[in-house]
């Protein structure tokens, strides 16, 4: 018997629809390239592009004029390889783990170095293949996250022989609160940093994240490197304008029914009908990316119309509130917003109460995917 599927699943047959414009997405790049010049800017495209697909995204990014790409992860980098040109560089920012010295050097990966023991591994690795291998150094500059220590520093200073056999492409840090222009973190930070650019003289700065782009261009140093901007979430309140959106997410009805007071909704019966009410149940749930938070307090949209939730978000599954639509104006298969012209990233996280890049990593992988792409025929996955 042949049991084999069809290989093609039409449009109509999927249950919800993430559309990716990185048309958008390019754009993006160019501003936040003009706003940091004459600084490089680079791109951080690790966890897949912030979920949105770093095969597609990457070389979108390098036709935009980008060459220096960061990551997380080794195999981050050696998935993003293939697709891109050879004289694109891909930065891991984790560094790299013990016994993968060899393979990262053979690829041309270049970590980034957070510690002695990094340094160390990364020394030993030159000396085995009697060539000098490129890095980044980062320094802890108050995160308390990734980055040699104070002390680390003062033993680096006063042992320079440590770093033979490297090429410090770039020294960096890590902004933590470049969301806030107005948190005296920044200034602290940028003081560390700037002890770090003294005490190594010759080597240029990379420190601005998404938000660092909208300081002063002291901030910059050579190499900026853009985040979530990239992916249209607003970086910082110094932005001017918010940036372009690049995701919108639209899933389908699975079914309509009207119920009367008293009604209970969802699981633990966390919802119980005030009034006789309209309601629908709609086919994305948080094994989908929406969180379980937003149970009782995010909502979907029809045209410019909110709809609640309510009940808890099941895996599957939300319920929403459409008694403010006409009666019927739902039926099985039609198309509410989840993430769109009325419904940004942000605003989707501010009723989860958390932030746009939890929400935008999180997207699964049961949407059809949709590719914007003036440059190509648009495509789908």
């Amino acid at each position: 018997m042949d049991m084999s599927i069809a290989q093609d699943l039409s449009a109509d047959a999927y249950s919800a629809r993430l559309v990716i414009d990185l048309d958008a997405l390019a754009d993006n790049y160019r501003r936040l390239a003009a706003e940091a010049a004459p600084a490089e800017t680079s791109a951080v495209v690790k966890a897949d592009a912030y979920g949105v697909g770093a095969d597609r995204v990457a070389p979108v990014l390098y036709s935009a004029g980008c060459r220096s790409f960061f990551v997380a992860h080794l195999q981050e980098a050696a998935n993003l390889r293939p697709h891109l040109p050879r004289d694109a560089t891909l930065y891991i920012l984790n560094g790299l783990q013990p016994g993968a010295e060899t393979y990262a050097a053979a690829n041309g990966f270049v970590p980034v170095l957070n510690s002695l023991e990094q340094v160390a591994a990364w020394r030993r690795a030159a000396g085995a293949l009697h060539r000098d291998l490129p890095a980044l150094l980062q320094f802890d500059t108050g995160m308390s996250r990734l980055g040699l220590s104070p002390e680390e520093t003062a033993r680096l200073l006063a042992e320079p022989d440590l770093l033979s056999g490297l090429s410090i492409r770039y020294i960096m840090s890590h902004l933590a609160c470049a969301d806030d222009s107005e948190s005296p973190e920044n200034d602290a930070q940028f003081a560390v940093m700037r002890e770090r650019v003294a005490q190594f003289p010759g080597i240029p700065l990379c420190f601005a994240n998404s938000g660092g782009i909208f300081f002063d261009k002291s901030f910059h140093g050579a190499l900026v490197r853009p985040g979530v901007a990239l992916y249209g979430v607003t970086p910082s309140d110094r932005a001017a304008s918010p940036m372009k959106s690049v995701v919108r997410l639209e899933a389908k009805v699975i079914q309509t029914r009207i119920v009367p007071a008293g009604t209970k909704v969802g699981y633990s019966a966390s919802f119980i009908a005030p009034v006789e009410m309209e309601l629908a149940t709609i086919a994305v749930g948080y094994a989908d990316g929406l969180p379980r938070c937003l149970s009782n307090r995010g909502a979907a949209y029809f045209g410019a119309t909110r709809l609640p939730i309510v009940g808890r978000v099941s895996m599957d599954s939300i319920i929403i509130d459409v008694s403010a639509l006409p009666q019927g104006t739902l039926t099985l298969g039609s198309l509410v917003e989840i993430i769109g012209a009325h419904q940004s990233l942000d605003d989707v996280a501010a009723d989860a109460g958390t932030i746009a890049y939890e929400i935008l990593t999180s997207l699964g992988h049961r949407y059809r995917r949709d590719y914007i792409n003036n440059s190509k025929s648009g495509e789908s996955a």
